[in-house]
């Protein structure tokens, strides 16, 4: 039996999660834990939407993993319900533990009580470990992303 709580987050988390979000080279470049003005803001959005988890692993008291899980009901597909998963991050000190496994098998297990069809998440291109990781759990590499920065 695991030591982690999965649960959902709390407002008094956004700190720690923010720190996991910087704690690597893309996030570090795009993340700015000195002001959680905007983090706080967009929190409250997600907790007011109950398609939107934002979920913590905790273990001893500390926040060692998170993940965003967006549920999404869909026309295409007959009108399939979807989910996207986004923002997976553990603590350099938990990686390798297995931990991003039971984060990802939570997020998989949630959206099937949810009614979900289809299970999509993105990864950066230059994450050429996480591909390795998704594909183990069963994701395929389906799919060409794009971006348009706003």
């Amino acid at each position: 039996m695991s030591d982690i709580e999965i649960r959902r987050a709390t407002a008094d988390d956004i700190p720690a999660i923010v720190a996991l979000l910087a704690d690597d080279e893309l996030g570090a470049l795009r993340e700015t834990p000195d002001d959680l003005t905007p983090y706080r803001t967009a929190f409250a959005r997600l907790a007011d939407d109950p398609n939107q988890y934002v979920a913590v692993a905790v273990r001893e008291g500390q926040i060692i993993g998170t993940l965003q899980l967006t549920i999404i009901p869909g026309l295409s597909r007959q009108g399939a319900t979807r989910s996207i998963i986004e923002s997976v991050r553990i603590h350099a000190d938990a990686r390798g533990s297995g931990l991003g496994t039971e984060l990802i098998e939570w997020a998989i297990a949630t959206s099937r009580t949810e009614g979900c069809r289809l299970v999509q998440l993105t990864s950066d291109a230059v994450r050429v470990d996480a591909h390795r990781f998704y594909e183990r759990l069963g994701f395929e590499a389906s799919h060409l992303g794009f971006k348009y920065q706003l």
